[in-house]
């Protein structure tokens, strides 16, 4: 017989359950969260891993491939980033001349020209910037 005290907000109760000694193994193992949980498997995973040539290699094959999938996932995500960029400066440069288009003609200060170069010159170096990355990261040995 296992008793225990139940407190969840309300006056705590005395509650006690007829339970035989291999469930209250299971119930402590229950009373883990799912990480560990988790955490438990891959180590048990990675003993065995020690012993077996096959999950070894099976392991190391895994291991490389998300590496090589990584890697090319953050090329693919520089060039996103640097065609959005690039995108974005040329909306600045139209932008641009338009706004030069108002200034000789009186229309508008010199200080929306101003700032419309400065976005369009930002945005053009992010963009330009995340491409040269690329090549730097894709010329890796």
């Amino acid at each position: 017989m296992r008793c225990h005290t139940v407190r969840n907000g309300s006056p705590p109760r005395h509650v006690c359950v007829i339970v035989a000694p291999q469930a209250v193994k299971i119930e402590a193992v229950s009373e883990l969260s799912s990480l560990r949980k988790i955490g438990v498997g891959f180590r048990v995973f990675r003993e065995m891993a020690g012993r077996s040539r096959r999950i070894s290699a099976l392991v190391s094959a895994v291991g490389a491939a998300a590496r090589s999938c990584a890697h090319i996932l953050h090329l693919l995500w520089l060039e996103v980033t640097g065609t959005v960029f690039l995108a974005m400066a040329f909306i600045g440069g139209v932008a641009l001349i338009r706004e030069y288009g108002k200034y000789t003609t009186g229309h508008t200060t010199a200080g929306r020209v101003a700032i419309a170069f400065c976005f369009t010159l930002t945005f053009t170096w992010f963009g330009l910037s995340s491409f040269w990355r690329v090549k730097r990261k894709s010329q890796r040995p």
